[in-house]
């Protein structure tokens, strides 16, 4: 905690991310004191100034917490953390979850060498998913010597053969079977159904297995599942799980063996209200996996991706302009699509709060004058916005609005559309701060381009 400082009593606990982000008292000049939103022990007010907007900043601590709820709530059963690189690829954030003990989940070659280049001892826990591997990503795989490949077609196995006995390199596998098993989900990150194209139908499962154990360099060592994103409901992870038991006891009968049950990811997390108890949520979730799993003496490889960093992450933006248009009122802040598109892409929620809350907020007595709003970007689209009607705090031009929430998807989302260059990235430890990612520079971003 710094010193002077005291964890505010403030209305805001519902805006607030512990262990990573929360409101302190900050003495002013003002009459009273602001609530100002930290990152560990660092103000964010300070961080902007120093580093600049948009920003992203991470919290360590906030990830490790969570990290922990999953090995808490999974103690009892055998099981390896594969973090799923997609949800936020930076080489920081990979080399901490490899210390802590992470295996890693890729979906791309350029995921893999992430990983290498992170932590190259993970790459034996580390499994590679994907409906449309090269030859090329499958060659690196086997040579990195991975845990296990996730084969999602016929094709794709054969093609897992020919690159196996051209290396003449045993291939772990695991069929993803696609169990159809709906879940409640934006239908964009679904994939469980048999309308999607991920996995293989789990009738057809036995006879691809037969096909992967006939041959020479492939060894068939799992089941994999992956039923959608952001899932906050237990059941549909358990309905897919009491599918793959039945497989999983099917394939043992016919000879072979299953040592993984890739469960895949999906976990969600709470955008718009704060979270109550992570760890019972969590501890929910693992019931509903291991409960009809628990006779199969099987590893389980769990993919959580947002569940680990998504609160451990925030934007930071600068309110550029106020605007009114009749009754319409805009907030014109400096971030926009191409850095966060979640809400361009999705309709997906994030809250925005303003950095500095109470003190110079207070209008009369003890009241904060509120107003609805667009929190928009400067990107010449109309589907440029962070929030559309959002009663918020009114803030001023020059202001600091923090984005919740931003830690999964976000960075690993952003473009340059716009010739906009991507933003920084910290990542905080208490009291200390390590750039991750320089802001990048028009400059950089038309060197590789010619004339």
């Amino acid at each position: 905690m710094s010193p002077g400082s005291e964890v505010a009593k403030s209305p805001y606990t519902d805006f607030e991310r512990p262990p990573g982000f929360v409101y302190r008292a900050a003495k002013s000049a003002q009459r009273d004191s602001d609530n100002v939103l930290h990152c560990e022990d660092l103000p964010l007010p300070k961080l902007a100034e120093r580093y600049g907007t948009p920003l992203y900043v991470y919290s360590t601590s906030a990830i490790r917490a969570r990290l922990g709820a999953f090995e808490k709530a999974f103690r009892n059963f055998r099981h390896a953390i594969c973090y799923s690189v997609k949800a936020n690829s930076n080489l920081s954030i990979l080399r901490l979850l490899a210390r802590e003990g992470c295996g890693f989940d890729v979906v791309s070659g350029g995921e893999l060498e992430r990983v290498l280049a992170a932590e190259r001892r993970a790459a034996k826990k580390t499994v590679f998913s994907g409906v449309g591997k090269t030859r090329e990503e499958i060659t690196a795989a086997l040579k990195a010597g991975i845990l296990i490949f996730n084969v999602e077609s016929e094709s794709e196995l054969g093609a897992l053969e020919e690159c196996a006995a051209r290396l003449r390199k045993m291939a772990r596998v695991a069929l993803r079977v696609n169990p159809d098993v709906a879940a409640d989900t934006h239908p964009y990150i679904a994939t469980g159904l048999h309308k999607h194209k991920f996995g293989v139908p789990i009738d057809r499962a036995c006879t691809l297995y037969a096909k992967a154990a006939a041959a020479k360099y492939l060894k068939v060592a799992g089941v994999s599942v992956h039923i959608g994103s952001q899932i906050t409901d237990p059941a549909p992870f358990g309905e897919a799980m009491a599918r793959v038991a039945d497989l999983v006891k099917a394939l043992r009968s016919d000879g072979h063996t299953i040592d993984y049950v890739d469960t895949g990811g999906g976990l969600g997390i709470s955008y718009q209200e704060a979270e109550n108890d992570f760890e019972t949520y969590v501890e929910n979730y693992a019931r509903a996996v291991t409960q009809p799993l628990r006779d199969l003496n099987v590893q389980l490889l769990l993919e959580p991706g947002r569940a680990i960093v998504g609160p451990a992450g925030v934007l930071l933006t600068s309110v550029l302009y106020r605007k009114q248009n009749d009754s319409k009122r805009f907030l014109i802040v400096d971030a926009a699509m191409n850095d966060l598109i979640r809400p361009a892409l999705y309709g997906a929620y994030h809250k925005i709060v303003p950095v500095v809350q109470l003190g110079s907020r207070k209008t009369d007595g003890n009241s904060v004058k509120r107003e609805m709003v667009d929190v928009v970007g400067p990107v010449c689209e109309s589907g440029d916005f962070f929030a559309r009607d959002r009663e918020l705090t009114e803030v001023k031009e020059g202001d600091l609005l923090a984005i919740l929430d931003a830690g999964a998807y976000g960075m690993a989302l952003a473009s340059n559309y716009n010739t906009r260059p991507r933003p920084a990235e910290l990542l905080v430890s208490r009291k200390s701060v390590k750039v991750i990612r320089r802001r990048e520079s028009v400059q950089q971003l038309l060197g590789n381009e010619r004339v």
